[in-house]
């Protein structure tokens, strides 16, 4: 199964390991096999990384973009995500929800999950601040 990509002028896209950037016009490419695959608008950087789930978004990141590196980026995670749970326990349905797209090896599906547990922490942040 193939998966079609429209890429505006200049856009640059991460496809298994090489980031293309798209010339001065737009255009479509196909992707004929599994390859791991990010929009430059999706990629998470080390800088923008500032707060704690998003820390952990850019380990799922690491861990979809660069398996050669697998085993440091799950030590780290695994670090990071204990002291979220110690400090926000309502968060565990969310990590269980990545740790299981993790384990089954579906690395994209992870990086969703990882990001749906910024949009709770913005939440809880929001809540906290309104209290």
């Amino acid at each position: 199964m193939s998966l079609k990509i429209s890429l505006k002028a200049g856009e640059k896209i991460f496809v298994g390991g090489a980031v293309i950037q798209n010339g001065s016009t737009p255009c479509e490419i196909l992707i004929l096999n599994e390859a791991p695959l990010l929009r430059e608008k999706d990629i998470l950087t080390e800088e923008s990384a500032d707060s704690h789930c998003k820390r952990i978004q850019l380990l799922v990141q690491l861990i979809y973009m660069d398996p050669a590196n697998l085993k440091a980026y799950q030590k780290r995670y695994a670090e990071l995500v204990e002291e979220l749970l110690i400090a926000a326990p309502s968060a565990a349905a969310l990590v269980a929800e990545i740790n299981h797209h993790l384990a089954f090896g579906e690395y994209y599906q992870a990086l969703k999950s990882a990001k749906r547990l910024v949009a709770y922490e913005q939440e809880l942040i929001e809540h906290a601040k309104s209290a």
